[in-house]
């Protein structure tokens, strides 16, 4: 494998070492940072002036859509767009069609992850068939490589299966993510109760579907010790009884999306289908929270739930089209222009959302930028403008398609090795 080096490049790493650096790679890791490094013979050098450099990102929330719907997405082009978006590793969610809820499908998730240039996890389900009814063998999928158990997109509504699930996953030391909507609530899901509902003529999402949902699992965490992450927040409520929790245990964690923290749903009923997603986007003020809630710390992640779906799935109207949009390759331009230009985060805060922070959470040794640690990385210039009008990924379902976004990746780099460049 060719060394590269990166010259003249501004390190942010929010929890290593940063500034004016070379940056030097070989088999794999980072062999030395510091002020001035010579080129030596063979190197590919990579000239970062005027650029910055930062831990690859971690995602740990998308869906990739494969087995079973790969006319949405499959494992390859998904890694594409995430690579496009600075992203590094990728945690899967399970909702496959079939299920990851076996060893079986599982091996072909992670082989197949293995032949892309990015580093490709999985979680697997917490129940059988996402049925909420019987728990998988987490114990053997643990063995068999699972990163961690969700059966995001349902929530699972026995309580006491998910105690269990919660001692279980506890006892293994894998994090257990749930998707927090009660279906009691909800009306006709995808879109907030209230303007947006009036707008489009459904009862929507209540809030209370996630208020109820993220008290009943805050509760049980605390009480077996588990680590949970409450998946793409939506309620100011919500944020606020995450923030209550993490005083009084470091097991609880949260995630925000790039849309929950740039949107509400004044623009959902501008983009309709296109901003139709579980949860809903809600009002100002929840998304003011969730950004107080990323800048204190509430929330430790930045999670894109990438849902890709195809045009045609889209075009089938308000109630009948499916919930999700694409984010792999926008998140960062997101967080650069609704979070860090108008003065909310720093952009260190940032990319410690969207590195460091969801790398700790799921045990991941990456995230940071060390010498001797692995060299992924992305080079990015913080202020070009650029269009979101092409994409990597197979599906365009997305209410950002044409914007105008600032902070544009330039370069991503996994094991040593570019995965994309814009250079």
């Amino acid at each position: 494998m060719k060394s590269i080096l990166i010259k003249n490049v501004k390190l942010v790493n929010p929890r290593g070492t940063g500034g004016e650096l070379d940056i030097l790679m070989a088999e794999g890791r980072i062999v030395k940072l510091s002020p001035a490094i010579d080129a030596g013979e063979g190197m590919e050098v990579i000239d970062g002036r005027g650029l910055m450099a930062a831990p690859g990102f971690v995602d740990v929330h998308v869906h990739f859509r494969d087995p079973g719907q790969t006319h949405k997405e499959d494992i390859f082009t998904g890694a594409k767009a995430a690579a496009k978006g600075g992203v590094t590793t990728v945690v899967l969610m399970a909702n496959t069609v079939p299920a990851v809820d076996n060893e079986e499908t599982l091996a072909y998730v992670l082989e197949k992850g293995r032949q892309t240039g990015i580093n490709v996890l999985s979680c697997t389900t917490v129940t059988k068939g996402m049925k909420g009814e019987e728990l998988c063998d987490l114990e053997g999928l643990k063995a068999a490589g699972a990163a961690g158990f969700t059966d995001d997109g349902k929530p699972i509504m026995n309580e006491a299966l998910v105690r269990e699930a919660m001692e279980r996953a506890a006892a293994l030391g894998l994090p257990i993510s749930f998707h927090e909507e009660d279906p009691a609530f909800i009306d006709g899901p995808g879109f907030n109760r209230g303007a947006a509902s009036e707008h489009f003529g459904i009862g929507g999402a209540d809030r209370q579907a996630e208020i109820s949902m993220i008290e009943r699992d805050i509760k049980l965490a605390l009480e077996t010790g588990a680590v949970i992450d409450i998946q793409h927040i939506s309620t100011k409520e919500g944020v606020e009884l995450v923030r209550q929790a993490r005083k009084k245990s470091g097991k609880i964690h949260a995630e925000a999306t790039p849309h929950h923290f740039s949107l509400t749903e004044k623009d959902a009923i501008v983009h309709g289908v296109m901003a139709k997603m579980n949860p809903p986007l809600r009002t100002e003020e929840d998304r003011l929270a969730i950004i107080e809630g990323l800048k204190d710390g509430t929330i430790d992640m930045i999670a894109t739930d990438h849902a890709p779906h195809a045009a045609a799935e889209k075009a089938k109207g308000i109630k009948e089209a499916p919930s999700g949009i694409t984010g792999l390759e926008t998140s960062f331009a997101l967080g650069i222009t609704k979070l860090v230009e108008p003065g909310y985060l720093s952009l260190e805060t940032l990319i410690e959302r969207m590195s460091c922070g969801p790398a700790e959470v799921y045990g991941l040794n990456t995230g940071v930028i060390r010498e001797g640690g692995p060299a992924d990385l992305v080079l990015f210039d913080p202020d070009e403008k650029w269009i979101f009008d092409d994409h990597a990924s197979k599906s365009s379902n997305s209410p950002f398609a044409g914007s105008e976004l600032k902070g544009r990746v330039k370069c991503t780099v996994w094991g040593g090795k570019v995965v994309y460049s814009n250079m």
